[in-house]
């Protein structure tokens, strides 16, 4: 080996925020690029772009005792990308089902009318009528009668234009969920973003495609025997 040959060993340690290369630390998502192989980047194309955003949101809320726990969870984000476009709004619902009962009043208002423009667009991607919802929201949303209340109002209302509920809307309310869980006045609050991330993740992978059946060519199946 000349004296210039070296190869790169370091292992990044998980902190919070954005880092330049592996000697300065990882965020989660950085972590998964570079166990990827892909270049280093917080916003990787190995993972569903709304997973990666619940990610990198825990990652940097969850305190600096219970980031290791996180990276377990690292390689199953590889390679999870699915395309449906139900992945969006089902991961946000996920995100704001487990947040609602803990999060601040203001936070339960924001998140209520996320979660029902999120319901909606879902229904109207499966062809269910447009106030259907899935039980697990509509008990989440039981359990907060005022932020529901006003929720239904203010979207009862008419507006100019929709936002754009991929792009804006499910980004800032999955944000919105994580730093409000991390802020809730309960017990052990890394659990409840560990329990998010990990939903975020088991939702995901139930839209994945199956994988393509390998198939032996007759030449392939002659040359065997």
């Amino acid at each position: 080996m000349k004296k210039n040959d070296s190869f790169d060993l370091t292992v990044p340690v998980l902190s919070r925020g954005k880092h330049r290369n592996p000697r300065k630390g990882a965020c989660f998502m950085e972590f998964a690029s570079y166990l990827a192989g892909a270049p280093w980047s917080d916003h990787p194309d190995c993972t569903h772009p709304l997973l990666a955003g619940v990610a990198r949101d825990v990652n940097d809320c969850t305190s600096d005792a219970g980031r290791g726990r996180l990276a377990p969870l690292i390689p199953s984000v590889i390679g999870l990308t699915p395309d449906d476009p139900r992945v969006v709004p089902r991961v946000t619902a996920k995100c704001i089902q487990l947040a609602l009962p803990v999060v601040s009043q203001e936070r339960q208002y924001i998140l209520a009318v996320a979660l029902m423009v999120g319901e909606r667009t879902l229904a109207k991607m499966e062809g269910r009528p447009i106030d259907s919802m899935q039980p697990e929201s509509q008990a989440a949303l039981e359990g907060v009668p005022a932020a529901t209340k006003w929720a239904r109002a203010f979207t009862a209302r008419p507006h100019r234009s929709a936002p754009d509920f991929a792009r804006r809307t499910a980004p800032r309310a999955v944000s919105c969920a994580v730093e409000g869980i991390s802020q809730a006045c309960v017990p052990n609050p890394d659990e409840r973003l560990y329990e998010l991330l990990n939903a975020s993740i088991a939702e995901c992978k139930l839209w994945m495609p199956p994988p393509t059946p390998f198939r032996t060519t007759p030449r392939e199946a002659v040359e065997a025997h």
